[in-house]
């Protein structure tokens, strides 16, 4: 009877190199990124209450943290992750973890540091576990990739129990530290050799447009809660209406020219870390339209409003930017996507120098939807003088 049990209900995590190239997402992963939805929205509404340098510092840190933790159960489950009660019974785990933290995480740069580090670290250890057992499985040709992984996550344990015991801001520089290194490490592990089986796969890349999609919804509830604390004038509801445009640009040329689209050799974890500075910055746009939204009858848009909507803006644009260059479609279709790269840096420098300018809040949403607008009508001008225009469709794996 055990052993009926293990075969059918517990079986043992996938080793590396087994990939299932026929895997799409399911109902479990959808389930699971709805956790992140409830503990990004938490670490917005601090940012939005705190439009100060400081503020987006620690904004960045905690979305970081919490972006790291997506990363590493998205991926287990998509490298290794089974259609089982085992798999089933780990994610629900983290879920539980993940619903505590987002208890801890609007104030996790202040007065809760400690029980967001404390969630955090045992977050970890069962993410540390989860992947031991994998390594368990692996053939000897993956030990040493998997050992520095796993040495990584040790060091990341230690560093999060660390941090328990510092004041918010020796914490706060903790992290921000562990964010930068996993960033690079993440980037390193191209160089490490035998990655084949760390490559994304069209699940793991369909993951990412969620993820996307999940911190484009921080823009909507940006302009929802902006008009449900502001007088509903006309200038009000326009300047909201104006904002979802934001989050409407960022979809068609990430959607269009980057959803579904495969790295190309060698590029996979440099396209992985390229999606952080991107997500990060649409939710923080988010975060600054609630003011915006809020002093929409101002002849000046409010400095600390403007410029974090603004820089956000920006960093979403460069970043989408690089993570084209990522792509197997930038080498095969450089009609279309180098004048779309060239646009989106333009646009990020425009972006800026409308923050400096700072109008009135509805003209300048206004016209950061134009720039968003012009970069997408670049990028299909160049789709539609394609000789045939299908070959710009998405052409993963």
């Amino acid at each position: 009877m055990l052993k009926e049990f293990k075969a059918r209900f517990w079986q043992p995590p996938r080793a590396h190199g087994e990939i299932d190239e026929e895997r799409t997402v399911g109902f479990i992963e959808l389930f699971y990124d709805l956790v992140f939805v409830v503990v990004i929205a938490r670490a917005a509404h601090h940012l939005s209450a705190h439009l100060t340098w400081q503020g987006v510092f620690e904004f960045a840190v905690i979305f970081g943290l919490i972006w790291l933790a997506w990363l590493n159960g998205s991926i287990y489950q998509d490298l290794h992750g089974r259609e089982d009660g085992r798999s089933r019974t780990y994610i629900f785990i983290q879920m539980g973890i993940l619903a505590v933290l987002g208890v801890y995480t609007a104030d996790a740069a202040g007065e809760t540091g400690d029980g967001f580090a404390i969630t955090y670290t045992v977050l970890l250890l069962l993410l540390t576990w989860m992947w031991y057992l994998v390594r368990r499985q692996d053939p000897e040709e993956f030990m040493a990739t998997t050992f520095r992984y796993l040495v990584g996550m040790g060091v990341s344990v230690a560093v999060m129990t660390v941090s328990v015991f510092m004041s918010p801001g020796w914490q706060i520089g903790l992290w921000a530290g562990l964010v930068i290194a996993w960033l690079f490490g993440t980037i390193a592990m191209e160089d490490w050799g035998g990655m084949e089986s760390l490559r994304p796969t069209d699940s793991t890349v369909e993951r990412f447009g969620l993820f996307t999609i999940i911190v484009l919804g921080e823009v909507v509830v940006g302009v929802v809660t902006g008009l449900s604390e502001a007088e509903r004038d006309f200038r009000t509801i326009a300047t909201g209406l104006l904002g979802l445009g934001i989050g409407f640009g960022f979809w068609w040329t990430y959607f269009d020219f980057v959803g579904r689209r495969f790295a190309r050799e060698g590029a996979g974890m440099r396209w992985t870390a390229s999606h952080f500075p991107l997500v990060m910055a649409i939710a923080a746009s988010g975060a600054a339209l609630v003011s915006l939204i809020e002093r929409s009858g101002d002849a000046v848009a409010p400095a600390n409003s403007a410029w974090v909507l603004t820089g956000s803006i920006a960093v979403a644009l460069l970043a989408l930017a690089y993570t084209m260059t990522t792509l197997a479609d930038f080498d095969r279709l450089p009609t279309v996507y180098r004048p779309i790269v060239t646009a989106t840096i333009v646009g990020a420098g425009l972006s800026l120098g409308l923050g400096w300018w700072a109008p009135a809040p509805w003209l300048l949403v206004l016209a950061l939807y134009g720039v968003l607008s012009a970069v997408w009508i670049i990028a299909v001008y160049g789709w539609i003088n394609l000789d045939n225009p299908s070959d710009a469709q998405p052409n993963a794996g």
